[in-house]
């Protein structure tokens, strides 16, 4: 009995001491995030709601959109910061990565601002590319996010432990990334097939983790988890009714898997957070705010089990610190990789980015999304890397060279000058030089036209062009636009149906001045071919010829192009200065002396919430003793990309106000009712003569003025335009029409 009583006691000594020991335990608590686009915004209220109960998170596992915020959360942003964060995020911008206008090379603004279509050509073959994104706009939002934690490289660094998963695209097998760039594997991770392409790692070729494992909860427990909160954005299965097309389908079936897998995967979820989602598409960001507000309204729910983990741990989560903004960076060294057929020189050039110099975050962002908009590398990954100064780092930049060399693109247009017109073109890189670009539009419709261009790019350095084009078009214009006075006297004509044949060579070498400015110098060879028709049955003439000369001159010109949008304007300086020195002719009417053509556009535009303004300037003038007016300025109508000395003018029609020399100023204003839909109001005024700047004629009360009003829609194909324009002194009002980009 004795005994009996010493081995109770015992028992009931070791099972208090078990309970008590029990009851100090400090779970370990680890929170995996699914994939699932959009919908993963719910990923934020859900840690919202997390950090308000003040629960200690000690790992975190996320694929896909799960990846992306799970990496911040761990990178140290509380959930009120991520919030914060991509209520701010334009995701159009991300997704279509529309890298910026200012970030492009002039040459490239050109290529990009007239083709609807551009499509891969090899081996006479036609391939489409291999998604619709490069994700560079991702990679670079996700850097500056991160940037405070790059030295890290060990993703179990971190100040909360992390890894996410991603598919290898050539086997199918999960690849579980904890190592290396952070910013590089969360945008692996999220690499959804035909939205954004393929992230190389480690020389493996990663998509969007979801592919496989949309839920690492095995992964995550396998790190020593006591307790997994689960957060699951993903779709149920789709009833009949809900399965109405293509794509409905193709979802439906890739969702099989990943549904089944989580009737097992929820199971082994301490606290299972499932927020309602069935509203929304994985490019439904536009309800983000709905989204996230779902994700804390589905936490919510589980309080009473969340706050029992609260109860449990002994440790405390850390309060949440204020992550710098980085707004400007030193760059020690330079490193490149990965290229072999473009010169080191040719990519710093394009990076804009010089050593051991002080520049702002933006500048920096600039010249990687200007190196990307080459076209020349299917990827552009870089990484900063802190040194011991703070605020310096040192930069590691890896192409990937594209392996496609030639572009079959495409574009449509209509105008009421050159009416209408197919644009076929055929670009070659790598043609002679490895730093080489050629580029051959032909346009087919009402006038037939074509443009050659050879480019040689040497970034910092002088490059070298090689341009050859052929523009012709017929237009009804005023007769005072080509005849005196005296030779109207001789005949009764108001009108001249003309045709204009411009075939034009130039060759030039292009620098960059301060990084901002382009200097261009080169030499011209120009063949004009002026004629009409309508003088004919007078004379009995099968044609009358005004001018048929060839024409030789050197030229220089400088410019400086900022705005945001070539078409549409909100932000941005516009400097556009020609010189043009005549030194030969042909001289079809026996008048050719030496002379001179200067010219120059200034503007400046400015956003006012949905309203944006923009300013220009225009002038320019002749100098020398030539009579022949058939290269001088000529006022009228409504484009851009105009060839020669002519100038749109709103309230007169195409070439109808001639002069050796002009001063012209606009103002147009620009609402945008609602996305890529414009109301476009505009005045103009200009003073047009011969020598107005020996006169004093261009300081006095503008002679000629115009007013338009129109509405503009911006499309993949281009602007479409219809704008109603007046002017006093004509006393009638003229429409004009456009469809597409100008080319």
């Amino acid at each position: 009995m004795k005994y009996t009583l010493i081995v109770f006691c015992f028992f009931i000594f070791i099972t208090g001491f078990s309970q008590n020991q029990d009851s100090t335990v400090d779970p370990k608590v680890g929170l995996v995030l699914s994939g699932g686009g959009a919908k993963g915004l719910a990923h934020i209220g859900v840690l919202k709601v997390i950090d308000s109960l003040g629960i200690r998170i000690d790992y975190v596992a996320g694929t896909s959109m799960g990846a992306i915020i799970g990496s911040l959360y761990a990178a140290g942003y509380s959930g009120k910061q991520i919030d914060t964060i991509f209520r701010d995020v334009d995701f159009d911008k991300i997704i279509n990565d529309n890298l910026p206008r200012a970030a492009k090379t002039f040459y490239e603004r050109d290529n990009s601002e007239k083709y609807a279509l551009t499509l891969p050509f090899d081996k006479f073959k036609l391939k489409l590319p291999s998604a619709l994104s490069r994700g560079q706009n991702t990679l670079s939002l996700l850097s500056k996010l991160t940037l405070h934690v790059s030295d890290v490289e060990d993703f179990s660094k971190l100040p909360i432990p992390f890894f996410c998963i991603a598919t290898n695209v050539e086997t199918g097998q999960a690849v579980v990334l904890d190592k290396g760039s952070l910013a590089q594997s969360i945008v692996a991770s999220g690499a959804f097939p035909s939205l954004f392409q393929p992230v190389i790692i480690d020389d493996q070729i990663l998509i969007d983790g979801g592919v496989v494992n949309n839920y690492p909860i095995d992964e995550l427990k396998a790190k020593g988890m006591d307790i997994i909160i689960g957060v699951d954005v993903q779709d149920d299965l789709a009833t009949r009714e809900e399965l109405r097309s293509a794509p409905d389908i193709i979802l439906q079936i890739n969702n099989y898997r990943t549904i089944n897998d989580m009737k097992l995967k929820s199971k082994k979820t301490d606290i299972y957070i499932k927020p309602d989602i069935t509203d929304y598409t994985v490019i439904s960001f536009s309800d983000g705010s709905k989204i996230i507000e779902n994700g804390e309204l589905a936490t919510k729910k589980k309080i009473a089990d969340l706050n029992k983990i609260v109860n449990q741990q002994v440790v405390k989560p850390k309060k949440a610190t204020v992550i710098k903004v980085i707004d400007s960076i030193r760059v020690n060294t330079i490193n490149i990789s990965g290229n072999e057929k473009y010169s080191r020189a040719y990519v710093i050039g394009k990076l804009k980015i010089k050593p051991e110099k002080k520049i702002e975050y933006t500048t920096f962002v600039e010249g990687v999304n200007n190196l990307a908009a080459t076209n020349n590398f299917a990827s552009v990954v870089y990484q900063l890397h802190p040194t011991e100064n703070e605020g310096e780092y040192d930069l590691d930049v890896s192409v990937l060279e594209t392996q496609t060399r030639t572009f079959f693109k495409v574009g449509l247009h209509y105008d009421d000058l050159y009416k209408t017109g197919v644009l076929l073109n055929l670009t070659r890189k790598r043609l002679l030089l490895n730093d080489d670009v050629a580029s051959l539009d032909f346009v087919l419709g009402d006038n037939i036209r074509y443009n050659f261009e050879y480019y040689i790019d040497k970034g910092f350095y002088w490059s070298i062009g090689i341009t050859s084009r052929y523009n012709q078009f017929k237009k009804n214009v005023p007769a005072t636009s080509l005849l005196s006075d005296e030779d109207l006297m001789g005949i009764n004509v108001n009108k001249l149906d003309v045709e204009i044949d411009d075939f034009t060579n130039q060759f030039y070498a292009q620098t960059l001045l301060g990084n901002d400015f382009a200097l261009t110098l080169g030499a011209e060879h120009k063949r004009f071919k002026l004629t009409t028709e309508t003088i004919l049955t007078l004379s009995n003439k099968e044609e009358t010829t005004f001018d048929n000369s060839d024409y030789l001159s050197v030229y220089g010109k400088l410019k400086l192009d900022t705005y945001d949008n070539k078409y549409f304007p909100n932000e941005g300086f516009l400097f556009d200065g020609d010189f043009h020195l005549y030194l030969y002719s042909s001289d079809f009417n026996n008048s050719f002396s030496e002379f001179s053509i200067g010219k120059a556009t200034m503007g400046y535009a400015k956003s006012f919430g949905k309203f944006s303004g923009n300013i220009t300037t225009q002038g320019g003038f002749k100098i020398g003793e030539d009579t022949s007016p058939y290269l001088d300025f000529v006022l009228g109508g409504y484009g851009n990309n105009f060839k020669n000395n002519f100038t749109s003018f709103y309230g007169y029609d195409y070439l109808s106000i001639p002069g050796n020399s002009f001063v012209k100023a606009a103002l147009t204003i620009d609402y945008e009712l609602f996305k890529n839909h414009h109301i476009i109001g505009a005045a103009n005024f200009a003073n047009v003569a011969d020598n107005i700047f020996d006169s004093g004629e261009w300081f006095t009360t503008p002679n000629y003025t115009g007013y338009a009003i129109g509405y503009s829609v911006q499309t993949f194909i281009g602007p479409i335009e219809a704008k109603y324009t007046w002017s006093p002194e004509v006393k009638k009002s003229i429409w004009f029409f456009n469809l597409g980009f100008w080319f």
